[in-house]
């Protein structure tokens, strides 16, 4: 605890504000707990950038925090890009303080002599993204904390390439980071550099986005789909809207009563597609509707979540694996009815996400690829194979990205491409839901679920990392009475066959990922969360439906054996 005070005093000297030394010292002379949450670690970057509850002190998201994370930047840029006129781009979304945040983000950059271009108004995430090549930028900066509670914010960084901060610039910067003083933060900004954005990147946006998902769907076919939206209070309300009407589709029903963005999110409990609870308001609009598709973003407009009717009709909400492999399958069977797939085309996926995604896209002959979860990998694995042409991709958690104009996951793009398929599959007498069956019984049937255990505070992140710790020193024999055949450490890079005790490395960068495959393709994955207090756990069964009529039946089978592997690993959430 005298570390602690010791850091927390730091920050009662004249290098900080009024209003923050009288925080800090109320938090010294009455709130201990606090005051311990608030200054026993600084703050780090994890799986999306650097997230944290908002507030003083240096486990804490404020400007200081983000002010010493620009100016290591600031310094990094000016090493790595010797005499260079540096350049930088900065938006922000919905939620409390991202705003101010990001203006003194900006004059951090412009007092280091770097020229700052900024949106004026809160946009989403993957336009930032884009922004970062469209502009010719070294780096970007979205203030975001995605889909984490209101009292979260959050710094994600962007590098030349449009993607997210990977190895080894995320090491690098990080060592700039540490080795600062809050002292050293230059804070006086130079508004001559610093430019606020027009419309004209944000239209060039659009217009790749159209490119990207174009397969001359008639406009008849579009005006029957009918699709309901919802922002969920965040950014996407000022970018789906738009692209929709520009591709084309005009039978629109917006939740009037989240399209106002709002960083306390009033009428969720998370304002995170991924949760069911999320999208209820706009399923009931959708049945009030008859819409065909339910369809609702996170804060900053990079997540999707997806209803369709299903078998019987009613608004069913899929999950993050049947929306990726939906968009997949869709792609790759246009490219494949145009002759357009080649050998130098791959699509992409990550550890944690459904098996399904490998064996469907090597049935068209595309090369699979496989990262560690979060889209930076996916946009490492672009940028590491330039002779190959990037298709799609996703992941679980409700992420997908179409071609490789934006490098991280784009809800605003995706959701053009649910509707493409929706309305393509609609005008020949099918649905998303029945197609998805089908392919079912083609591949075969592939079910996951995750579990997250919520572990907040310093014992919970004890908790997490003896979890961890206990998992690779007494690993699993059988999950459910079947064997383990296969186990994966990505922390230590190396993967062992229980069968022969056969080890292999794993050529992914190392990661603290534990995967368990057993004899009958169950397949269970566990990680702490790079972003929020959580220990993962994904369950992936599967088992072959050999016609349409047998989907309910294996459907419960697979639900029945999920449950069980859940139990038998007491893991209940």
């Amino acid at each position: 605890m005298s570390n602690i005070l010791d850091k927390a005093k730091v920050w009662l000297s004249d290098t900080f504000d009024k209003n923050t030394i009288t925080e800090v010292q109320n938090l010294i002379d009455h709130d201990p707990q606090n005051l311990e949450e608030s200054f026993f670690q600084n703050l780090g970057f994890g799986t999306g950038g650097m997230r944290g509850v908002m507030g003083v002190g240096t486990n804490r998201i404020n400007k200081y925090t983000l002010g010493k994370n620009t100016q290591g930047i600031s310094n990094y840029l000016k090493k790595v890009f010797p005499g260079e006129s540096l350049k930088v781009v900065i938006a922000y979304d919905c939620r409390h303080n991202s705003q101010e945040f990001a203006y003194k983000v900006a004059d951090v950059f412009s007092a280091n002599g770097v020229k700052v271009f900024i949106f004026p108004e809160l946009r989403p995430t993957p336009l930032l993204s884009y922004s970062v090549r469209n502009l010719n930028c070294h780096c970007g900066i979205m203030l975001t904390a995605s889909h984490n509670p209101p009292e979260y914010n959050g710094y994600k960084v962007y590098w030349q390439d449009g993607g997210q901060l990977v190895p080894p610039q995320d090491k690098e910067i990080i060592q700039e980071i540490n080795a600062l003083e809050f002292t050293n933060i230059n804070f006086e900004s130079n508004q001559s550099l610093i430019e606020e954005l027009d419309e004209s990147v944000e239209n060039d946006y659009f217009e790749k986005a159209i490119e990207n998902v174009n397969f001359n769907i008639s406009s008849e076919a579009k005006d029957k789909l009918n699709i309901t939206f919802t922002s969920l209070h965040g950014t996407s309300i000022k970018t789906v809207p738009t692209l929709l009407e520009k591709a084309g589709y005009k039978n629109l029903h917006f939740v009037e009563e989240q399209s106002e963005p709002n960083g306390d999110f009033p009428t969720v409990k998370s304002p995170n597609p991924e949760e069911p609870e999320a999208l209820e308001m706009a399923l009931k609009l959708a049945d009030e509707k008859q819409s065909d598709l339910a369809i609702g973003t996170d804060p900053d407009g990079d997540r999707l979540g997806i209803a369709v009717r299903n078998l019987e009709g009613k608004m069913t909400l899929l999950n993050g694996n049947q929306t990726m492999i939906m968009m997949t399958w869709y792609l790759l069977e246009k490219m494949k009815q145009n002759n357009q797939i080649n050998d130098n085309h791959f699509v992409a996926s990550t550890i944690v996400s459904t098996p399904m995604m490998q064996v469907l896209t090597e049935s068209y002959g595309v090369e699979y690829m496989e990262s560690l979860t979060g889209f930076k990998w996916i946009a490492k694995l672009i940028k590491d194979n330039p002779e190959l042409e990037y298709i799609g991709g996703g992941e679980e958690s409700f992420g997908y990205m179409v071609g490789d104009f934006v490098r991280d996951k784009d809800a605003n793009t995706a959701i053009l491409l649910v509707c493409e398929m929706a309305a393509d599959l609609k005008s020949k007498g099918s649905s998303v839901y029945e197609k998805m069956v089908e392919l079912y019984t083609e591949h075969g049937f592939f079910k996951e679920k995750l579990i997250s255990l919520v572990k907040k505070g310093i014992e919970g992140a004890e908790e997490i990392k003896q979890k961890m710790i206990d998992m690779r020193e007494n690993p699993l024999k059988e999950i459910n009475g079947e064997k383990v055949v296969l186990i994966e450490d990505y922390l230590s890079a190396e993967a062992k066959n229980l069968q022969n005790q056969d080890t292999h490395s794993l050529d992914i960068p190392k990661s603290n990922v534990l995967i368990y495959y057993t004899e009958n393709g169950t397949k269970v994955a566990a990680r702490p969360s790079g972003t929020e207090p959580k220990i993962k756990f994904y369950i992936s069964v599967n088992e072959q439906l050999k016609s349409v009529s047998e989907y309910e039946n294996i459907s419960k089978n697979l639900d029945t054996k999920i449950e069980q592997i859940i139990k038998d690993l007491g893991i209940t959430a």
